[in-house]
């Protein structure tokens, strides 16, 4: 094989240069829903799908995702603070999160599927807790203009439901998962208000059912939405 200079003018017998042609930019998937909704085993489950298909996938979670966002969720899962420290801090992780991670696995191909993002702190920060809304609004704009996930399947479970199942599994429950059902009411209120006002993007999936009837309809949609 002839190599050539790129720095050399091509000669009259040569086709002209063409730039390499970039990589078609990677999908951002997102899964939500209050905590015992049973997002984990159908997370890994949408992944296994996608790297079937021959995508390359790039699986995180929020807050969380790079070494400083693993160590400021240990700060928001465990101590007690204000409640615009909660929401900075959680917008902080979400900022390291996409700039070491996220928005470089998207520009380079690869698919990112991760467990929570902006849509969760709408739901526990302004839902749950009660932030002002346009200091919400003002830091989603800052952090990420522009940028929504591609598909984001909401999972809808009675709080009452997803509480006994959290309790099943023995785990010490975070501050967040020892919280008043009346919170994750609200929470699952701001979830399922947050999906009405972005039905293109936001899917609403019934997590009363057995997992593989949820399953199938994730498969469904997936398949729907990016391979139809």
């Amino acid at each position: 094989m002839r190599h050539t200079d790129p720095t050399t003018p091509a000669s009259a017998g040569d086709p002209e240069p063409r730039p390499a042609l970039a990589p078609a930019r990677g999908r951002f998937i997102t899964f939500e829903g209050i905590d015992g909704a049973g997002k984990s085993s159908q997370i890994a489950a949408t992944v296994a799908l996608l790297q079937a298909a021959g995508i390359d996938v790039d699986q995180t979670r929020e807050p969380g995702g790079t070494a400083l966002g693993e160590r400021l969720r240990e700060l928001l899962l465990h101590e007690p603070m204000h409640l615009e420290t909660e929401a900075m801090l959680m917008f902080a992780a979400r900022r390291e999160h996409l700039a070491a991670r996220i928005e470089p696995a998207l520009e380079a191909g690869r698919w990112v599927v991760c467990d929570r993002f902006s849509d969760a702190t709408f739901a526990y920060q302004v839902g749950g807790r009660g932030l002002d809304r346009d200091k919400f609004d003002a830091l989603e704009a800052w952090v990420h203009p522009g940028l929504q996930p591609d598909l984001t399947l909401v999972f809808d479970l009675d709080p009452a439901v997803a509480a006994a199942r959290v309790a099943s599994t023995g785990v010490d429950p975070d501050r967040f998962e020892r919280e008043q059902r009346d919170f994750f009411v609200r929470v699952r209120t701001a979830y399922l208000e947050r999906a009405t006002r972005a039905p293109e993007r936001m899917r609403v999936i019934d997590a009363d059912r057995p997992p593989e009837v949820i399953r199938a309809e994730i498969e469904r949609i997936v398949r729907e939405r990016f391979f139809s």
